[in-house]
């Protein structure tokens, strides 16, 4: 087997490997001449953090009450949809730090 002739210039955007490796090599000095992330966008993705566990509780919350309330059944989905809830926000949390 022969080896494949180089690039040429206009040819390297048709190489999505070489495409993915010049960005992360963008990206990599970018990190570099900009290491610290400011405080600013720390505080804002810990209040989305906090949003997108506590909507989906407080949304089981009053769904549960709601229906709690019309039923007539004491505090039982209340606490269940709290839990489901819960369960939900961590999730959705989970799914949000393992994408940024």
């Amino acid at each position: 087997m022969s080896t494949p002739p180089p690039a040429k210039h206009g040819d390297e955007n048709r190489d999505p490997a070489a495409s993915a490796a010049r960005r992360a090599q963008q990206r990599d000095e970018a990190n570099r001449d900009n290491p610290v992330t400011p405080a600013s966008i720390r505080l804002a993705q810990i209040g989305v953090l906090g949003w997108t566990i506590v909507t989906p509780i407080l949304l089981g919350l009053l769904a549960g009450h709601w229906l709690d309330r019309w039923l007539r059944t004491g505090v039982t989905f209340a606490a269940a949809l709290l839990t489901v809830g819960a369960g939900l926000g961590m999730w959705f949390a989970w799914r949000w730090m393992h994408r940024q």
